[in-house]
């Protein structure tokens, strides 16, 4: 009976997934902010709570964190990842700078402490990859000059996250300083590990894993990733950023056909995982965090703006070329629902969540809008600011033009 209601429950949740992902494609929306509220439809507090289903949704929750982590790896060999730190970095630390301390500023006003401080910093600090992926793609600006730099951007911040994810599961845990050092070394020494061996013995590995055929090749893909993601949290290191590891070090046609051959689990998964985190958020929690969230939101929103035109014009970029970049980078989504997960998940501050939610919904819908917008936006007031002075310019030029016929 048990095991009859489990599928059920599932199954519908899947359907309503499906249904609420092609409702998104229809529009040219992103699916998340549908999955999160779904989420929080039948969560605790919700409209129609679950109950046989949820320790099954956790555990695909959790393979969902894992995939997309996998996925981003494969999207960057080892030299990409170091080419990319030597020559933008200043951008990246600009981009933590101006988008990171909005968010701790605000967990420490709200009296929530300094390890909220550093979850919440995560929290508005990370773009979506994906959602920008997505919005660069429908409006068809992959080939514009802009693109690489805001790519850079965003493989900055997923190499930050093979640092800043260890720190964060030490700091949830309770970790002394000693264990918390520890737990980084680890993480920084398995890192610079899997770089210099990606560097030097990629096409190694990827033979090893390779296969003509797709089902061996996904079985061994799979399997190996969730091994070391295993590993990895067994360490106290984070089981997001094994998986991160082990898709830099696959690359050329081994990471092309992993790559299309995991796409369909991941959108299934991480979906699943939207959806876990909405189910342990009461919805009645997100009303009183709702205006911090906006006030979070709207801040951070400029200051991604900044943060891209800042980066496109140290690359020589055109001015609307750098407000198409910072417009392209304000969406968040999979990645700040991923960090404040941690935190919620270890009972760090019972706001967190909701306010976290609300953030990413508000933000992952403003983001397309902005990609859109911003550089329209921006021309149109430069040429309304210009526009007076042009005037008082043009008119003393028409009278002289004139005088010589008056003559």
């Amino acid at each position: 009976m048990h095991s009859a209601v489990l599928l059920i429950e599932f199954g519908s949740i899947i359907l309503g997934l499906g249904l609420l992902g092609r409702f998104a494609g229809r529009f040219r929306l992103s699916p998340i902010p549908l999955y999160l509220l779904a989420g929080l439809a039948f969560g605790e507090g919700g409209l129609l709570p679950l109950g046989a289903s949820e320790e099954f949704i956790a555990t695909g929750a959790e393979i969902g964190v894992i995939l997309l982590l996998l996925m981003l790896g494969l999207e960057y060999t080892a030299s990409d990842l170091v080419s990319n730190l030597k020559t933008h970095y200043p951008s990246g630390l600009v981009d933590c700078a101006l988008n990171a301390l909005p968010g701790a500023a605000v967990a420490l006003l709200l009296g929530w402490g300094p390890v909220a401080a550093v979850v919440l910093a995560g929290v508005t600090w990370i773009s979506s990859s994906g959602v920008i992926a997505k919005v660069l793609g429908d409006l068809g600006r992959v080939g514009n000059r802009e693109t690489p730099v805001i790519l850079s951007v965003l493989v900055l911040e997923d190499l930050a996250m093979a640092v800043y994810l260890p720190i964060v599961t030490a700091l949830v845990a309770g970790a002394g300083l000693l264990a918390g050092s520890l737990t980084l070394a680890i993480a920084l020494g398995a890192a610079g590990l899997v770089l210099f061996v990606a560097l030097r013995y990629g096409r190694v590995i990827s033979r090893f894993v390779s296969s003509d055929d797709p089902e061996k090749l996904l079985l061994v893909v799979l399997g190996l990733t969730i091994l070391v993601a295993g590993v990895a949290q067994q360490l106290q290191v984070s089981a997001a950023v094994g998986a991160f590891l082990v898709g830099i070090a696959l690359s050329g046609e081994v990471a092309e056909g992993a790559h299309t051959l995991l796409s369909p689990l991941r959108d299934l998964f991480a979906a699943v995982f939207f959806v876990f985190f909405g189910l342990h958020t009461d919805p009645s929690s997100i009303p009183p965090v709702l205006l911090p969230a906006l006030g979070l939101a709207v801040v951070t929103a400029l200051t991604k703006i900044a943060t891209g035109y800042w980066a496109a014009r140290r690359a020589g970029i055109s001015v609307k070329g750098r407000w198409r970049a910072g417009g392209a980078l304000v969406a968040r989504g999979e990645f700040s629902i991923v960090i404040a997960g941690l935190a919620v998940s270890a009972g760090i501050e019972p706001s967190l969540g909701p306010l976290a939610t609300a953030y990413v919904l508000i933000l992952v819908v403003l983001g397309p809008l902005t990609a859109r917008y911003t550089e329209p936006a921006a021309t149109w007031w430069s040429r309304r600011r210009e526009s007076p002075r042009g005037t008082a310019e043009t008119k003393p030029q028409a009278k002289e033009a004139d005088a010589p016929v008056a003559d």
